[in-house]
């Protein structure tokens, strides 16, 4: 029987350390669409893992950035060997500083799925109108209507960048 709610919940609540400037968001800690459904992920401490889903939405956030700086943030994944469905439809990252911030994407070509893989993408925080010092981040590949597997998510770094 599938979960009442199928979607995997992560941690709202991390903070970036200001001293340390950066900090690694493990994947238990991500929000994950249909993560609750052992039909299309395997979610354990560390790791990740897609079996099959037409819809990869995979989020989190940070609190306390900086609106005056700049950040990194870098999906740690890697693809199993019976991975399938990439290379044709590209994944996007998403950053956003604030709820109401611009929305940036950064397009991200697969060449081949049996790679380890950084998907980076840099934001300028800038204070919004509601004051929120949040950085979002996601990871997405919703609009092909494709299947896709073989996909491990290993961790996530957020870091401050000059």
């Amino acid at each position: 029987m599938p979960p009442k709610n199928p979607h995997h919940e992560g941690n709202n609540n991390i903070e970036l350390d200001q001293s340390e400037k950066e900090i690694k968001i493990q994947p238990e800690d991500l929000n994950i669409i249909w993560g609750e459904d052992n039909r299309y992920w395997n979610i354990k401490p560390g790791k990740a893992e897609l079996l099959q889903v037409c819809w990869l939405e995979v989020t989190g956030s940070v609190r306390c950035i900086d609106p005056k700086k700049s950040y990194r943030v870098s999906f740690n994944v890697s693809f199993m060997t019976d991975a399938f469905g990439w290379g044709v439809h590209p994944l996007y990252l998403m950053l956003k500083a604030g709820k109401d911030g611009k929305v940036e994407w950064k397009k991200i070509e697969i060449k081949e799925a049996n790679e380890s893989v950084n998907i980076t993408g840099d934001s300028k925080a800038q204070t919004d109108s509601t004051g929120d010092s949040r950085l979002y981040f996601g990871l997405y590949e919703v609009w092909s209507g494709k299947w896709k597997g073989g996909l491990e998510i290993h961790h996530v770094i957020v870091k401050e960048v000059q």
